[in-house]
């Protein structure tokens, strides 16, 4: 829990517990693990991960939580600001932290003041603990020293430094390390700040690697950090979070820390990974919204739910009803060929000169985030919301984007998403358009909670 406000909360940040069925609906438990003074390493409770003990190891307590103790005060000290920490609990309700346990980054090999976000697991192949850790090497390329660390425990309380996990020499650390079996493939995943801003995945027979690089590696685009994932049993989740923006508008630097969004993660046959919303979190918006769709420029052919807009060499769109602070929106849309963008309109003027756009660019192969008029000239789009999907004329494309206030999440085709932020226009409309080209768009629907 971060307040981002010291003067009335103090500075540091606990952890709180917080558990959903259906992710729609959450109930809070209160603070699990408070933050510890100035003079404690865990003025800051920063990541880490939860784990039963395994029923042949003699732990202290049933629960374990491993998590990094962040404290940038005790630099003047001459001590490290991060360190990897312990606490248990009988109930996963009342926890005793452990500071006796903390370890830190050996100095031999990591950068001391860079190791943090343990991710702890039961290898049932060496039948030991082991631990992943955000490292960084002390020699290299300053900004490709990165690397996910490898621990070892056999009781959860004394822990071996071993060869590193996984290190390509190609980001500034892996930050939110998390790791998991799906038939046959062992998934790797890490966040990095590095190239795109994004959580990203590697996948393996083994895990001993080698680790394969998939060709679409991550989940969702650059309004999407520190995904760490979860199963029921049947299905996984990725839960990471929407950042917010600096001074509530479009235009703000990316802030550390937003709001919980959660993909379901399946697997495609040949083992990479595709995200889509989650059954119950589709099934919540059951309440149809009716909607009237009026040509707002050009020809638009409207019959039976169905718009076929034509727009060779210039822009044409057809405005719905106002749109919902919160809502899903359901469109399917087929393009033809030479068609340079189409897609939905969000939030857009009677007059259309404003709005967000959620668009396919055939010609670059790529969903986009935008919005007009733009807050920088020199830009094609808002800067770094995109995605890369292949798309072919003739083909249907599947919008459903879901909007709660300035939140929103698109995804297309039940294969990629994409998050965002929409401050600076607080309502309007919604609709679909085509910019040099044609397209067909159906099953058009906009549904609220």
């Amino acid at each position: 829990m971060d307040w981002r406000d010291s003067e009335k909360h103090g500075e540091g940040t606990p952890w709180y517990r917080i558990s959903t069925k259906d992710f729609v609906h959450f109930t809070e438990h209160g603070e699990m693990l408070p933050r510890g003074t100035t003079e404690e390493q865990d003025l800051y409770v920063f990541t880490g991960s939860a784990i039963s003990a395994h029923e042949n190891i003699n732990a202290q307590g049933k629960y374990h939580i491993f998590y990094t103790g962040h404290n940038p005060h005790l630099l003047h000290q001459g001590k490290p600001q991060e360190g990897i920490m312990h606490a248990v609990s009988e109930d996963m309700k009342q926890w005793k932290k452990l500071p006796g346990q903390t370890f830190f980054a050996p100095d031999d090999r990591y950068e001391r003041n860079d190791w943090r976000d343990p991710f702890v697991f039961w290898n049932e192949e060496s039948r030991e603990y082991n631990m992943l850790v955000a490292a960084r090497f002390k020699k290299g390329i300053p900004r490709r020293r990165g690397l996910t660390a490898l621990c070892a425990s056999k009781d959860l309380e004394k822990w071996e430094v071993r060869e590193p996990f996984y290190a390509p020499d190609l980001y500034y650390t892996h930050e939110c390390p998390d790791l998991f079996r799906m038939g046959d493939w062992w998934y790797l995943l890490f966040s990095e700040f590095t190239d795109l801003v994004r959580t990203r995945y590697r996948m393996s027979r083994s895990l001993k690697g080698p680790w394969i690089i998939p060709k679409r590696d991550d989940f969702d685009g650059h309004a999407y950090y520190a995904a760490k994932t979860a199963s029921d049993g049947n299905k996984r989740f990725l839960f990471g979070w929407n950042p917010t923006r600096d001074g509530a508008k479009d235009s703000g630097d990316w802030n550390w820390g937003g709001n919980l969004v959660v993909h379901e993660i399946y697997q495609e046959n040949n083992g990479e990974l595709s995200v889509k919303v989650p059954e119950t979190v589709k099934a919540a918006f059951g309440n149809i919204v009716a909607q009237d769709f009026r040509p707002g420029a050009g020809s638009v052919q409207a019959e039976n739910g169905i718009l076929k807009i034509k727009s060779p060499g210039t822009f044409e769109a057809a405005a719905a009803g106002k749109m919902p602070s919160t809502c899903r929106i359901n469109a399917t849309v087929e393009f033809e060929k030479e068609t340079k963008e189409c897609g939905l309109m969000l939030r857009v003027s009677d007059d259309l000169e404003t709005a967000y756009y959620i668009r396919l660019e055939p010609r670059n192969n790529k969903l986009v985030f935008d919005k007009w008029p733009r807050d920088r000239s020199e830009v094609s789009q808002m800067v770094e919301l995109d995605r890369d999907i292949a798309l072919i004329p003739g083909v249907p494309y599947h919008f459903q984007v879901f909007i709660e206030n300035t939140k929103g999440v698109a995804y297309l085709n039940d294969k990629i998403a994409m998050n965002f932020r929409i401050y600076d226009l607080p309502e309007g409309n919604w609709g679909v358009f085509v910019s040099q080209g044609a397209a067909t768009f159906k099953n058009m629907t906009v549904s609220t909670l």
